[in-house]
């Protein structure tokens, strides 16, 4: 951990326990970003936690259910408690649901979706925007998805949540411009995460949970007379 770009900075990651997520987390903590990392899963949380503290970084798990709004307020409240203040947020927690047509989904399938990829980040602007309004001013960057910008056939409820949180993010973008708060989204492609593994695709060519944590990385280090609003990334080489 020799980078101090961010040193004296927190910086919280949802989903923060695997793929994309861990991998934000692990660059920011290397730019000297104290971390927090949260999600549902407790175990794969410690695992990243663990991981950036043996490279000499400093990062917490606390679970945290973004679809419950009492759970993000409890977040917000033990930033604050803990380290005063939050300087970067990255709303990364999200699901896929690639099951076929809209008009045979399942009704079921619609909320958990929905409220994991848009309400959740709501819920975590909600809570923790007014912390790093007081604090003066920060970055909150949305992990969205090219299918927030193209069509996706058998996944349009996904692609709804996302086209959903691109429109968020440009919004809330002018309305904490006048805090120092940049807000921007991340529109990567295909990318491999086990999680997501993409069948038929060449992971070899695939997008690297890395490649989206150098974009993140940038746009929270750039000059703060300036914001990156949008980057939309895809694989150099089709999968």
């Amino acid at each position: 951990m020799e980078d101090t770009g961010l040193a004296g900075k927190t910086a919280i990651v949802t989903g923060g326990g695997r793929g994309i997520g861990a991998a934000i987390a692990q660059r920011l903590a290397a730019l000297g970003a104290a971390t927090v990392v949260c999600g549902r899963r407790a175990e794969a949380l410690q695992q990243t936690a663990k991981e950036i503290k043996q490279r000499g970084g400093r990062c917490e798990a606390w679970p945290c259910d973004v679809t419950d709004y009492s759970f993000v307020e409890a977040l917000a409240a033990r930033v604050k408690q803990t380290f005063g203040r939050v300087d970067i947020l990255v709303n990364n927690a999200g699901i896929g649901g690639f099951g076929g047509p809209l008009h045979t989904m399942p009704p079921e399938q619609w909320d958990p979706l929905l409220n994991t990829n848009l309400r959740g980040v709501f819920y975590c602007i909600r809570a923790l925007a007014p912390l790093m309004i007081s604090g003066g001013g920060g970055d909150i960057v949305n992990i969205s998805s090219i299918a927030g910008k193209n069509a996706l056939p058998g996944g349009a409820a996904y692609a709804a949540s996302k086209w959903g949180l691109n429109g968020l993010s440009y919004s809330v973008a002018e309305e904490l411009r006048a805090h120092n708060i940049r807000v921007a989204v991340v529109c990567p492609g295909s990318t491999h995460t086990e999680l997501s593994p993409h069948q038929g695709k060449d992971p070899n060519k695939m997008l690297q949970p890395e490649d989206v944590a150098d974009v993140v990385a940038m746009m929270v280090t750039q000059a703060r007379r300036a914001f990156t609003s949008e980057v939309v990334l895809r694989p150099t080489q089709k999968p």
